[in-house]
Formats: structure tokens, C-alpha cells, sequence
């Protein structure tokens, strides 16, 4: 195994000779027995697809899922650059996983998986963002002057944005007047996930909460803030898309035998009863238990993590609609239906089949689930709205530059200025 520390330096020198040039993208078990038997980031120009196909007939469908299409999104350098150069580098001269795993390690990179709606359909994006920001790293306090932290004021309309953090946190404001903090640290006091209803219209920015080092670094001169965390634009049916705009957040909640129902606004975590996983629910359901989450869309979010040292399986049983069906792996390998998939991958799952195997052999892994029913209307989509047609993508922008969603801010507003531009510019949704 390459260590990076080892060969930090010399990719350094690569990275400045070569930073200019062109590069390719490239416990339950009772319980859940009983409940078992009881139960693109922004495209650039607008497209319409309208999903017209008939469900398949369940009595068709065979047992398990297949790999279906497999893909590799770009992963493109930034917070810091630098370090998203050296992994480019490392990916060529040592291989995709050795990158993987060093990208896991110490951040500088973006994954952004353009869907198509065809196929994808209600998920419109996933993005990965895996960065590090270092008290010690010069460019960092260079860059910010001209490059903001984070994401300034942007509008939406027609969707859901689920935030997942995984590392580090973020800080949102938005033209409601709702300032929120969360993330995976200690701090955001388990809030970990931010549920966003963009409805009619809404105006937020979402900016990095480097406000404290990693654990292992308090307390010390240089340290780094970690960040990483997973969005996902989930498309809703037309009817809501003009729904009131509103912003929660859900917090973590493990799943205890014997114990009261899920509250509200969290996602259940659940060890299996070996120890070899947990399952975190965002929405939807894995074993009978169900996210209280409310969705206008028929959909899952799930993210599975096998902490064993061994091998393990995970088993999930898809519900008959979700023709669609996404896994993302962030870390370590897996196979499913046989086939090996790295690090980094994205998978596209048959639409036909109730139960879905996936299999560790070579340790630690961490991925994403995503699956729904399609919505079987048309889409359009352009920048940062998603709608039925490109007439109503025109409309969404028009309202926005009319000021009807608010007027965006200077994210380096302190709150109180922020406030009183949100009270002087209200948002009429």
C-alpha cells in the first residue's frame, strides 16, 4: 500500500509543473421479522423528457437486482486545489483506488453525477463533496478572497435538495429568515441532515463550517477542518412543485431494540445484529423501519456502511415501484450480482427484481442507496431549477430576477445584515 505522507512532496513537484495542463475528466432481529411479515451540478441548457412507459408487472419481476450500467463521474480539484491536482496525479501513476483512498483520506475533490432523467428518474443529481480547509495552507487565505468558502446565494424551484454530512458541517441562510448549523460534529448536536423544500422559490447560500478544527487536531497550532458530505436533487410530482418553501433539519437516532417509535425529523441508524453494518435512512425504509421523514415523492435514501474487518452482505428489499435504483460507492470495494465495483463508481440497478445483495470481501466500505418509483411525467431542468416544461423554467428564472424569491445577499454579511436585507427584500413565497 502507497502512503500518502510518503509521496506527498514529490507529487507536489508534478502538481506545479503540470498544474496547467489539460487533463481528461475521467436488536432487531424479532422485531424485524415481525415487520418483515407486516410490511447534471447544474445542466446548462434545458431538456424535456416525458417518462410515459407502463410499470412492469410484479408478477415478472425475478428476485434480485442486476448491475445494470456501470459509470465513473469526473472528479474535479478544488478546496484545495492543490490537493485535488496531487490526486489527479496519483490516480494516473498508482491507479483509481489508490486515489480513492487518499481523496478519503485528505480531501480536494468534487464528484458531481449528472443523471439522466430517463433513467434516473425522480433523482436529477448526487454530488460528492470530500475537502479540507488547513490553517497552515497559504492558498487557502489567498483563494478566499476571491473564491468564496462555500456557496453564495443561489435560487431554486421545483424540488427537494437532501444534504447528508458526513464530515465537518455547513451553515445555511435563506431568504425565509431561517439560519441553520449541522453537520457531523459534536457541535451540530446530531442534526446531521438538512431536508430542503425549494417549492415556489427560495434563495440560499451554504458555506463551510470551519469554525473548528477536526477532533484529533484540537488543541493544536496547525490543524484541518474536514469536510464531506453527499446532496441529492430529488425531483417531486407537479402538483408540488409550487409548494411553500421551507427548510428542516433531521437529526440521528439509533435504533434501539424494544424501544418508542421514530421521532419525528430523524433518521433511524441501525446496526445489524452482527455489528458488520449500519444503515442510516434518510427516507424510505431498510428492515421494516421506516424514516418519518415526509417525502411527496416515492423514494429512498440509505446509506450503508460495513465496519467489519471481514467479509459481510447486506440485503434490502426494494418495494415493487422503485423501478429505479442508484448505489454510489464512496469507499472500498463491493460486489453485487458477481461483479466487482471500486471505489468511486456509480451503479445503475436493473428496474426488475425485489431484493438487492451487496457483498464486502475486502473490508470497510461506505456507499449510497437511491432508489424510487419514476415519476412518469416530464422534466425540464436548467441551472438551479427543476420543473415539467422549459415555459415554466423561463417563468422560475423571471420571478426570480423580478425579485420574488427575495434578492441575494453578500455572504459575508454578518447576521444582523443579513436579517434586515431579508426584512427589506422579503421573499413573497
Amino acid at each position: 500500500m502507497v502512503s500518502p505522507r510518503l509521496l506527498l512532496s514529490l507529487l507536489a513537484v508534478l502538481a506545479v509543473a503540470h498544474a496547467f495542463a489539460p487533463h481528461a475528466t475521467q436488536p432487531l432481529a424479532a422485531a424485524r421479522a415481525c415487520a418483515r411479515a407486516v410490511d447534471r451540478l447544474a445542466t446548462s441548457s434545458a431538456s424535456t423528457v416525458a417518462e410515459n412507459s407502463p410499470p412492469r408487472p410484479s408478477a415478472t419481476r425475478p428476485s434480485q437486482r442486476r448491475v445494470a450500467r456501470v459509470e465513473k463521474f469526473a472528479r474535479l480539484p478544488v478546496w484545495p486545489v492543490w490537493q485535488g491536482v496531487i490526486l489527479f496525479f496519483a490516480s494516473r501513476v498508482f491507479g483509481q483506488e489508490v486515489a480513492a483512498e487518499w481523496e478519503d483520506a485528505i480531501g480536494g475533490r468534487v464528484c458531481p453525477n449528472f443523471f439522466t432523467a430517463t433513467e434516473t428518474s425522480p433523482f436529477v443529481l448526487l454530488v460528492h463533496h470530500r475537502h479540507a480547509f488547513m490553517n497552515w495552507d497559504p492558498v487557502t487565505y489567498i483563494q478566499r478572497t476571491f473564491f468564496p468558502e462555500g456557496f453564495p446565494a443561489h435560487p431554486h424551484r421545483g424540488f427537494i435538495t437532501v444534504t447528508h454530512i458526513l464530515q465537518g458541517g455547513f451553515f445555511h441562510r435563506d431568504s425565509l429568515g431561517i439560519k441553520q448549523s449541522y453537520g457531523a460534529e459534536e457541535r451540530h448536536e446530531g442534526n446531521h441532515v438538512q431536508w430542503l423544500t425549494t417549492g415556489a422559490g427560495i434563495q440560499h447560500e451554504e458555506m463551510w463550517d470551519v469554525s473548528e478544527p477536526d477532533a484529533k487536531d484540537k488543541g493544536k497550532w496547525l490543524w484541518t477542518s474536514s469536510q464531506e458530505l453527499y446532496q441529492i436533487w430529488l425531483n417531486v410530482p407537479a402538483a408540488h412543485k409550487m409548494a411553500k418553501p421551507d427548510a428542516k433539519l433531521l437529526k440521528m437516532h439509533n435504533v434501539e431494540y424494544g424501544g418508542s417509535s421514530i421521532p419525528v425529523d430523524t433518521t433511524p441508524i441501525i446496526k445489524s445484529d452482527d455489528g458488520s453494518t449500519i444503515t442510516t435512512v434518510v427516507c424510505g425504509s431498510h428492515d421494516g423501519i421506516a424514516a418519518p421523514v415526509e417525502c411527496p415523492t416515492d423514494a429512498a435514501i440509505i446509506r450503508i456502511q460495513f465496519i467489519g474487518k471481514g467479509p459481510s452482505t447486506w440485503t434490502h428489499a426494494l418495494p415493487v415501484a422503485h423501478e429505479t435504483a442508484i448505489l454510489y460507492v464512496k469507499k472500498g470495494a463491493v460486489e453485487i450480482d458477481g461483479e466487482r465495483i471500486p471505489p468511486h463508481h456509480t451503479v445503475y440497478l436493473s428496474p426488475d427484481g425485489e431484493q438487492l445483495a451487496i457483498h464486502s470481501n475486502e473490508g470497510e466500505a461506505d456507499l449510497l442507496l437511491l432508489s424510487g418509483a419514476p415519476l412518469r411525467e416530464p422534466i425540464a431542468s436548467q441551472g438551479s431549477m427543476v420543473m415539467n416544461t422549459n415555459a415554466e423554467i423561463q417563468k422560475a428564472y423571471m420571478d426570480y430576477q423580478r425579485g420574488f424569491m427575495g434578492l441575494p445577499w453578500d455572504h459575508t454579511l454578518t447576521d444582523e445584515e443579513w436579517r434586515e436585507h431579508v426584512r427589506q427584500n422579503p421573499s413573497m413565497y
